[in-house]
């Protein structure tokens, strides 16, 4: 009986998922160098897979301990762009399903910009509400950053379409008629702030993206709005825009009335 070939096992193995799966037995007998390799390499996907569903796992304890407790939509909360010195501060809040997995989720700045792509679309389907909300440099230095910051979350939070009956808010404590539990380094612990932290960096960098379009000599696609060498070597030759926040040092140095735009 001829043997099925390497490219024939690497596809069977391909749909497997158990370790106790007969077929991977009958591969231990076999004693050809390429089906061991791809045996090897199967072993270690699935070592790979296990230590993220174990992460995964490790992320939920806040959601399971609240849903045991009678709470249906908690909703995680985060921000980002609190420290750029160009753009809006973006905040987002996401409520998910029960039973929602995405093996590697974790705090957007730590994810690559590919994956944060692909985990963003994946969490906005998947979610049973999400809302995102911006406040942008005027209203920035208007209220102050940390005003400004919890504006934002608050803003996310009012318009989900479900509304929520929890939250889970990173670091930040929020005035809300919603019980709340706020937790340090959030989006690196509870799978709800971390998917609210992908959808608000996601929205912002698109957004400074479509920002340096109008601005190419401050690297804002790179950079994001912070005070890179770049930008700040821009700002001297160019000015500060509409965007960029006057209240933040260097800032505030670099403002002449003949610079405004």
């Amino acid at each position: 009986m001829k043997r099925p070939s390497i490219a024939q096992i690497e596809e069977r193995l391909a749909e497997i998922s158990e370790e106790t799966d007969p077929y991977l037995l009958e591969l231990e007998k076999d004693e050809r160098i390429g089906v061991q390799k791809s045996l090897g390499k199967w072993k270690k996907r699935r070592e790979e897979g296990k230590l993220l569903e174990g992460k995964f796992l490790e992320m939920t304890q806040y959601e399971r301990k609240f849903w045991t407790q009678g709470f249906d939509y908690i909703a995680g909360v985060d921000e980002v762009g609190r420290g750029p010195l160009a753009g809006p501060v973006v905040a987002a809040a996401v409520i998910l399903p029960r039973d929602f997995f995405l093996a590697g989720i974790d705090d957007s700045k730590k994810l690559s910009e590919k994956k944060r792509l692909e985990f963003d679309e994946f969490i906005r389907r998947e979610a049973i509400s999400y809302n995102i909300a911006m406040i942008q440099a005027e209203e920035i230095d208007e209220m102050n950053i940390f005003q400004a910051t919890k504006k934002a979350m608050k803003s996310a939070i009012a318009s989900l379409h479900t509304s929520p009956d929890f939250l889970l808010i990173d670091a930040m404590k929020l005035e809300s008629p919603y019980p709340s539990q706020s937790i340090i380094k959030g989006d690196a612990k509870s799978v709800s702030i971390a998917a609210a932290s992908i959808v608000a960096k996601t929205a912002r960098d698109q957004l400074m993206k479509e920002i340096a379009r109008e601005y190419p000599a401050y690297g804002f696609e790179h950079n994001m709005g912070y005070g890179t060498k770049e930008h700040l070597l821009a700002i001297q030759q160019y000015g500060i825009t509409k965007y960029h926040r006057k209240s933040f040092a260097p800032i505030k140095e670099f403002i002449e009335p003949n610079l405004f735009s």
